[in-house]
């Protein structure tokens, strides 16, 4: 079993920064593919970004070049440092874990999922 606490959300204006962190504990994390994703109310969770348990990331588009996944293995921790926000990046954001090999960004493919932290930018 793995627990995920995410943190770091908050309110920020348009073009502003903010970094979310997951800490996990209950398993190795070295050997986790950690991903974030988002939800707005009423929609679906979409995938953002996943870095596998080696480092390679991958991200939608909507965010590339703006978002960075990274991970710290000794912190057991995982952090999406998000930049140039825009008003369509609020969501609840969701950090999620998996056990396999590769890079995953469909839903079903993550076993472990934190309680999601509020990200909202204003115009």
């Amino acid at each position: 079993q793995v627990q995920l606490v995410e943190s770091g959300g908050g309110l920020v204006q348009a073009g502003g920064s903010l970094r979310l962190a997951c800490a996990a504990s209950g398993r190795t994390f070295s050997s986790l593919g950690m991903g974030w994703f988002r939800q707005l109310l009423g929609k679906e969770r979409e995938f953002v970004a996943t870095i596998t348990w080696s480092g390679t990331t991958y991200y939608v588009g909507s965010v590339k070049g703006r978002f960075t996944i990274s991970r710290d293995n000794a912190k057991n921790t995982v952090y999406l440092q998000m930049s140039s926000l825009k008003p369509e990046d609020t969501a609840v954001y969701y950090c999620a874990a998996h056990s396999r090999s590769g890079i995953f960004a469909s839903r079903g493919s993550y076993d472990y999922w934190g309680q999601g932290t509020q990200v909202t930018v204003s115009s």
